[in-house]
């Protein structure tokens, strides 16, 4: 199916961040698309060109990415899932579902638990855990640390094996060092043809908050368990609506033992489902089967 190409709409919050969206016409269920780390609403398009019709689908760019502002450091997950409630307050939504890729799930489960109420049902798609996704030192040898996790900002700015080697791709424009990245960990099977590729690294570009994001997620933690860095909050147990947690079988970011983590804290409010031969894109490995999940979900 083809719809009409929206541009880039922009909405000012409260806060004074400016968030840009693209924003795709249909019926009156509403489907509001969170995008994960590196990307922007950009990397939806694809998802958003095949939706079915009977939805309306909002899909803003967090702070710092794609077109949005970053007048202010982001310190935490809330940062972010407090810019999406001033985002859809100001849009005046309505009900709705959400969807949270990577880093975005970790957004949309930090809002569905602190404004209960508004979102029907929650997808999370490959998803960060509710006890966050572990940073660590890196060992003269450039290996993770795994007996060192990483505690501040200060120590996630100046790891020279992740925050470092990436910010110097993204300062020095590295455009090949970014598709090497991706084709190491994301796009491991298949790819987006050679135009959509380009298109994909100049909106990875566009980051300005990669420090910031690396530390949200290590200390993102809504569990009753301590992760290493904090203690949790036990927001886990008010997320009360359906849930469902879709992760590629062969997913190189975020590990299984994350899901079941999700699972756990959650509770029987969710459900799982793996995705068979799918990485962590699943809208590039298999964009019919993604759909059909989340189509036969939001009914």
């Amino acid at each position: 199916m083809a719809f009409q190409k929206v541009g880039l709409k922009k909405v000012t919050l409260a806060n004074g961040e400016q968030i840009a969206y693209r924003e795709r016409d249909g019926g009156e269920q509403v489907v509001v698309l969170v995008h994960g780390n590196m990307t922007s609403s950009k990397h939806w398009d694809v998802l958003i060109d095949e939706l079915d019709s009977k939805y309306k689908i909002y899909a803003p760019d967090l702070r710092g990415f794609g077109e949005s502002t970053y007048n202010e450091r982001v310190t935490g997950i809330r940062d972010f899932s407090e810019d999406l409630a001033g985002f859809i307050e100001t849009l005046e939504l309505g009900k709705f579902h959400l969807v949270g890729w990577s880093t975005g799930g970790a957004v949309c489960m930090q809002y569905v638990a602190d404004h209960p109420g508004k979102c029907e049902k929650l997808l999370l798609l490959a998803s960060a855990s509710t006890r966050g996704y572990p940073f660590f030192g890196t060992k003269e040898d450039g290996s993770p640390d795994l007996e060192h996790r990483l505690q501040t900002i200060e120590d996630v700015e100046q790891d020279a094996g992740k925050t470092l080697a990436m910010q110097g791709l993204y300062d020095n424009q590295n455009r090949d060092g970014l598709k090497a990245v991706w084709n190491a960990l994301i796009y491991t099977h298949n790819q987006p043809d050679v135009a959509k590729y380009d298109e994909y690294v100049d909106d990875m570009l566009t980051q300005r908050n990669l420090a910031d994001v690396y530390h949200s997620l290590n200390t993102f933690n809504i569990s009753p368990h301590h992760n290493g860095v904090n203690e949790g909050t036990d927001q886990a147990k008010d997320i009360d609506i359906p849930v469902l947690v879709l992760h590629g079988d062969r997913d190189y970011v975020v590990t299984a033992q994350m899901q079941e983590e999700i699972m756990e804290d959650l509770g029987d409010n969710a459900t799982f489902i793996s995705l068979e031969d799918t990485g962590h894109s699943p809208l590039v490995d298999n964009l019919e089967q993604l759909t059909k999940r989340i189509e036969t979900f939001l009914e």
